[in-house]
C-alpha cells in the first residue's frame, strides 16, 4: 500500500525540480549572451588588428539582433539533456556571437544575407541535434565484456603515448607552443591514434570509471591524458584532465543541462571580471590579459569571428564542395591545395589557422550561405543519431565522456571531429556499453 504513495510523491518531486530547473536554464541563457556580447565589446577594444569592431552607433541593432536570436532559448529549457544538448548549447553561442559581429564587421559580404544563413544553420541544427531517436539495439556488451573492453582502451592509450612520445616530445610552456608546433612531425596514422585516443578513448574510460567510482584507474587514465600534453603541444591536452574532472565534480552538484551552460558561461564571465579588476589595477595585467585570451578570445571570440572571416573569402571566391575533406581531396577537383585553414590564414595575414565550426567550413567554405542551412541540419541528424545511440545509458557519462568534443566542434570541421577525432567511435562506444535500467532523464 506505501508504494503507490512513495511513487506518487517521487514523480511530484521530479516533476517539481524539472521545472525549477527549466526557470534556472531560461535565466542563464539570456544572461550568458549578454555577457558574450559584453565580452565581445572588450575584444573589440583590446585586438582591433583582428577586424573586431564596435560602435555605439551600431549597439542598438547588434543587441536587437542577439535578443531576438535568444528566442532559441526556449529549445534548451524545453529538451532534456543528451550530447547534442552540450555540442549545440556550444555552437548556439558561437552563432550568437557571429550575428553580433556581423553588425559591426568592416567586410563587404552580403551581411543580411550571411546573418539570415547562420540563424537558419542554428535552428535547423538544433532542431535535429535535440532529438533522440529511437534505434534498434543490435550490440550490447555483458558487464564483463565491457569491463574488458575498458581495459583494451587503457593499453591503447599506453601505447598511443608512448609512439607519440617517440616521435614528438617537448617539454615547454604554454606561451612557446604555437613556436614549436609547426615541427611536429609524424605518420599520418599515429597523429589519428593520438587524437582519437586523447578526445574520445581516454575520456570515455575516464567517464565510466570516475562515474562508477573506480578512482584509482580513473587517475590512471588523468595521468596517461597528462603525457599526450608534451607530444601534441596542445591547450587542450593541457586543461583535458582538469577539464575532465571539473566536469565529474560538477554533475554531483548541479544538473547536466545546467552543467553546460555554467561549463562555458563561467569561465567567460570570469574572464570578463578578470579584465576589469585589471582595467582597475586591482589585478596583474599578465593574469588577467592571459586569462581574457584563452578563454574569451581564443576559446569564444575566434569561433565566431572565424564565420565573418570565411563569410568575407568565399564571398568572392570559388567554394569547395567539400574537397577540403582530405578523404575527397584526391578523387574530385579542388581550387585550393593547402588546407581552408591555411588558405584564409595567408588571405588575412592574422588569426592563425582558423579551422573554424561546422558553420564556417562544412556551412560557408563548402558549400555558401545559401546552402550552408541544408548542411547544417545534416551535421545536427548526425548529432542525433549519437543521441539515439546513447539512449539508455548513464547520461552522466555521456557528458563526461563527450566533454572535449564540444570544445573541439567549435574549432574544427565537423567532417574532422567525427573521423580524426573519433567522434564516430565514441558513438559506437556508447551504443555497445551496459544500459542502466536505473538512468533517468536530467
Amino acid at each position: 500500500m506505501g508504494l503507490p504513495v512513495y511513487t506518487e510523491e517521487h514523480q511530484v518531486a521530479s516533476v517539481t525540480r524539472w521545472r525549477r530547473n527549466d526557470r534556472s536554464v531560461a535565466l542563464l541563457i539570456p544572461c550568458h549572451l549578454a555577457l558574450g556580447s559584453i565580452s565581445l565589446i572588450c575584444v573589440a577594444r583590446i585586438y582591433p588588428a583582428y577586424h573586431v569592431i564596435f560602435s555605439n552607433e551600431m549597439l542598438p541593432a547588434a543587441a536587437a539582433t542577439v535578443a531576438a536570436f535568444a528566442i532559441l532559448a526556449v529549445l534548451f529549457v524545453r529538451a532534456r539533456f543528451n550530447f547534442g544538448y552540450f555540442a549545440g548549447y556550444y555552437l548556439f553561442v558561437i552563432i550568437a556571437g557571429y550575428l553580433w559581429l556581423n553588425n559591426f564587421s568592416e567586410f563587404g559580404y552580403n551581411h543580411r544575407l550571411s546573418g539570415l544563413s547562420a540563424a537558419t544553420s542554428a535552428v535547423v541544427f538544433l532542431v535535429a541535434a535535440l532529438s533522440r531517436p529511437n534505434l534498434p539495439r543490435l550490440l550490447t556488451l555483458s558487464p564483463q565484456a565491457f569491463e574488458r573492453l575498458l581495459g583494451c582502451i587503457v593499453l591503447i592509450g599506453i601505447a598511443a603515448a608512448a609512439i607519440g612520445a617517440y616521435y614528438n616530445f617537448r617539454l615547454v610552456s604554454l606561451g612557446d607552443i604555437y613556436t614549436y608546433r609547426e615541427t611536429l612531425i609524424g605518420p599520418t596514422l599515429v597523429n589519428y591514434l593520438v587524437g582519437t585516443t586523447t578526445t574520445t578513448l581516454l575520456p570515455f574510460a575516464f567517464a565510466c570509471y570516475a562515474v562508477r567510482g573506480s578512482l584509482w584507474r580513473a587517475c590512471l587514465i588523468l595521468i596517461l591524458l597528462m603525457l599526450f600534453y608534451p607530444v601534441t603541444l596542445s591547450k587542450q591536452a593541457f586543461f583535458a584532465p582538469a577539464w575532465l574532472v571539473l566536469m565529474v565534480v560538477i554533475t554531483r552538484l548541479v544538473n547536466l543541462r545546467l552543467t553546460v551552460i555554467l561549463s562555458l558561461l563561467v569561465p567567460t564571465a570570469a574572464g570578463v571580471i578578470l579584465l576589469g579588476l585589471c582595467q582597475y589595477g586591482l589585478l596583474p595585467e599578465r593574469f588577467a590579459m592571459s586569462a581574457f585570451q584563452l578563454v574569451n578570445f581564443r576559446m569564444v571570440a575566434i569561433p565566431s569571428l572565424a564565420m565573418d572571416y570565411y563569410n568575407e573569402f568565399f564571398f568572392t571566391h570559388v567554394v569547395t564542395h567539400f574537397c577540403q575533406i582530405s578523404y575527397l581531396k584526391p578523387i574530385m577537383p579542388c581550387a585550393y591545395q593547402e588546407p581552408i585553414a591555411v588558405v584564409i590564414y595567408n588571405w588575412f595575414g592574422i588569426g592563425g589557422y582558423m579551422n573554424a565550426s561546422l558553420f564556417a567550413t562544412e556551412g560557408i567554405a563548402s558549400v555558401g550561405p545559401l546552402l550552408a542551412p541544408i548542411s547544417a541540419f545534416v551535421c545536427g541528424v548526425i548529432i542525433a543519431l549519437a543521441n539515439g545511440m546513447s539512449a539508455g545509458i548513464s547520461q552522466r557519462i555521456v557528458l563526461v565522456s563527450g566533454a572535449l568534443l564540444p570544445q573541439t566542434l567549435l574549432n574544427v570541421p565537423f567532417t574532422t571531429v567525427m573521423l580524426t577525432h573519433g567522434s564516430v567511435l565514441l558513438f559506437l562506444l556508447w551504443y555497445v556499453m551496459p544500459r542502466d535500467s536505473s538512468e533517468q532523464p536530467d
